[in-house]
């Protein structure tokens, strides 16, 4: 009766794992608002008709894609603060300061979020038709409103679908960020496991929380969704 009792309340560990899940929750929402913006940009640089910004963009994809995105993390976290301690020593500072590690997993998965999403907002911008800038342009709108009323709203229904999976594959990815230290559901979880030795316990109430966000996650995508097509016939 007592380890029932020990086993529901996670062994006194269920705050910490809460205060994990809400950890994992502002960084993967974190980390798709970086990503949606870095891949905003991209798609712009790539259609762009400097052939300058195309170049750096597509180099820019292709690196991040083809690099891990433990790697990614790492060398964010780590490389990011050497640099940044050797850049302040000439200005005279003689402490030593460190990336915060929520900071290094936003910007590190954020970017690779960021690279993927370049070719989804590429390709849904060129599905909308050609004709209608031109009329809007025709009519004297400048390119933020014809982005905000015409792309924007046309873009996203082509999108939703690769950008949700996307996210979902980031969302399970937060947890690599658990090696540079951050209080997120796999590093709670695994602090938990090493003071109860009970990994069977704690990891399968992790798996059971990463499932749950993502069957929150994928029934919203459905909602924004089936949203963006209101007033529109779907084939």
């Amino acid at each position: 009766m007592q380890e029932s009792q020990k086993m529901i309340n996670l062994y006194g560990f269920g705050a910490f794992i809460a205060a994990g899940t809400w950890m994992t929750i502002k960084l993967v929402l974190s980390i798709l608002l970086f990503g949606l913006i870095v891949g905003l940009v991209g798609a712009g640089a790539k259609l762009s008709r400097f052939r300058t910004l195309q170049a750096l963009a597509e180099t820019f994809t292709t690196i991040v894609r083809g690099i891990p995105e433990l790697i990614l993390i790492l060398g964010i976290y780590f490389g990011g603060t050497v640099l940044l301690n050797n850049l302040l020593a000439p200005l005279g500072y003689g402490g030593y300061l460190e990336i915060n590690p929520f900071v290094a997993g936003v910007v590190a998965l954020g970017t690779a979020y960021g690279a993927y999403a370049t070719d989804v907002f590429r390709v849904s911008i060129l599905s909308v038709p050609k004709g209608q800038i031109e009329a809007a342009r025709a009519v004297g709108m400048q390119s933020f409103p014809i982005f905000r009323r015409i792309l924007l709203p046309q873009l996203w229904r082509v999108a939703l679908p690769a950008l949700g999976n996307l996210f979902l594959v980031s969302q399970k990815d937060s947890a690599l960020i658990s090696v540079i230290g951050l209080g997120e559901i796999m590093r709670a979880s695994s602090f938990a496991v090493r003071y109860t030795q009970k990994p069977f316990t704690f990891y399968l109430v992790a798996a059971f929380i990463y499932l749950g966000l993502a069957t929150v996650t994928t029934v919203t995508i459905l909602l924004v969704e089936r949203r963006s097509y209101r007033g529109i016939r779907r084939a």
